[in-house]
């Protein structure tokens, strides 16, 4: 791994004694970008709920389908994807540009680890660009360089916090950081986004789930669908809502009800008024 402190980190700042959120949600998609502590974290989950990994790729599949969405039909041409985890090919802007090659897109998670695969498969694209920053600290993000030389804010932006609010405890506000971001956006704007939910697990699994995560770098805060829904204030919601993932807007068929059940996360995109 190369060392990339000109992106604002070192060597010695990479935590591999612990998991990784994004590095486990690379384990569950398949891929190789993760480390043992991050497997055996993710097995422990897995042999818990063998469904998270159901959820995570129905994840993937929704990201797929509302950054299509959002570029062909609400003219998207420039994005900000927060807390972008591993880069697992289709990549934001791959996806994004299978519907119009000049989509710009901008890149942010805070794990050292994922900038330093960036570097080689994001933003050698063109017209993407990597942000080592925290979503918690949103007016860092809209201030970042090179958020601010990718990114015009006079013209609609899409921002994807895709798998993400659930990492951020009540403590840090994530109303608030939904707020500041959307501050910065001009009307036309979409606001794509998932979230966890204990909807549709038993609460002593959900408990046992969530506790994996508690030792881990950032712990998961499971919400109900009325309190995801508030992320969306001032948004108006396109068809079908806030539904479950395999839901938004199939591009094939439809998991029968048990299977459906299997995936934890709503998701929905809202175009700000």
């Amino acid at each position: 791994m190369t060392n990339r402190s000109h992106l604002g980190f070192t060597p010695d700042q990479i935590d591999t004694s612990r998991p990784h959120p994004a590095r486990m949600y690379d384990y569950y998609l398949g891929g190789s970008d993760n480390y043992e502590v991050d497997r055996e974290a993710a097995e422990r989950l897995m042999s818990m709920t063998p469904d998270v990994r159901v959820s995570a790729r129905a994840n993937r599949d929704f990201l797929g389908r509302a950054v299509r969405t959002v570029v062909r039909e609400h003219g998207i041409r420039q994005i900000i994807d927060l807390g972008t985890g591993i880069p697992t090919s289709p990549n934001t802007h791959e996806l994004a540009r299978s519907v119009a090659e000049d989509v710009r897109v901008a890149y942010v998670d805070n794990d050292p680890i994922v900038s330093a695969h960036a570097g080689a498969k994001l933003v050698g694209a063109g017209n993407a660009e990597f942000v080592l920053a925290d979503v918690r600290d949103p007016e860092a993000v809209l201030e970042a360089p090179a958020i601010r030389e990718l990114t015009d804010f006079d013209r609609p932006v899409a921002v994807l916090l895709v798998a993400v609010l659930h990492f951020v405890t009540e403590e840090e506000d994530p109303a608030r950081i939904v707020a500041t971001l959307d501050k910065a956006l001009p009307a036309g704007s979409c606001l794509v986004l998932t979230h966890g939910t204990p909807d549709f697990h038993e609460r002593e699994l959900v408990d046992e789930g969530t506790g994996v995560y508690r030792k881990a770098t950032a712990s998961v805060t499971l919400r109900r669908h009325a309190e995801i829904l508030r992320f969306f204030d001032g948004y108006d919601l396109l068809d079908p809502g806030l539904v479950q993932l395999p839901l938004w807007r199939p591009d094939g068929p439809v998991p029968e009800p048990e299977e459906l059940r299997r995936v934890a996360l709503y998701g929905g995109v809202g175009v700000k008024r």
